[in-house]
């Protein structure tokens, strides 16, 4: 049995984002690469909550008929997939996080808007960064209840997160470990090679 795999980008990033390890991964699962909320063909349509995002992922579990699935998701899309792992432990058979920190506050910064059309909504880009900036608490106590084991992709000194910041969601999550992979922030964009190496055999596990 082909167990499905559900892919979730990064902010500012869209299903497409995962082309280059996606081919590979359909070897051996079904393959669903999300838009979340705010980006590409997914509703640009306010709050732009975590909560809200993890809904969003969770109704489009519901109408693909997936009761059990494996989970990936890489920055934005990881701190989404925690949410969707704690709120449904059962449903998640394995879950990936690829350079995701427990949030902590931090001292907010006011990006500049990149010019011309985008992929994404500005608005859904300030709203997901005031949540990074003062994260809730709840998110990171939530990280006890999931279930699934998981596998954490460090970038390594090149990442923006903070490397302390990896080290407790593992400590936080029950049945966690850790991978680093030093290339920085987009680990499967930088070398999906390695990716596929540390990814593909944690998912084939049983």
């Amino acid at each position: 049995m082909r167990t499905p795999v559900v892919l979730l980008p990064a902010l500012g990033e869209t299903r497409d984002d995962w082309t280059k390890i996606a081919p590979t991964l359909a070897q051996d699962h079904d393959v669903h690469a999300l838009d979340l909320r705010g980006h590409g063909q997914a509703a640009w349509e306010p709050p732009y909550t975590f909560a809200r995002m993890r809904d969003d992922v969770i109704r489009t579990l519901d109408d693909l008929g997936l009761d059990e699935l494996d989970l990936v998701g890489h920055s934005l899309g990881g701190a989404v997939a925690c949410h969707v792992a704690a709120a449904q432990p059962d449903r998640i058979r394995r879950l990936v996080l690829e350079d995701v920190g427990a949030l902590r506050p931090r001292v907010p910064q006011s990006p500049d808007r990149p010019p011309g059309p985008l992929l994404f909504d500005w608005d859904m880009v300030l709203s997901v960064r005031r949540q990074l900036d003062s994260p809730d608490p709840t998110w990171r106590d939530d990280l006890a209840l999931i279930a699934a084991p998981t596998l954490v992709l460090a970038g390594g000194p090149d990442s923006p997160v903070p490397d302390e910041t990896i080290d407790e969601l593992v400590n936080r999550v029950p049945d966690a470990r850790r991978v680093t992979i030093p290339v920085g922030h987009l680990i499967h964009r930088a070398a999906p090679q390695a990716w596929l190496d540390a990814v593909v055999p944690f998912l084939a596990q049983t």
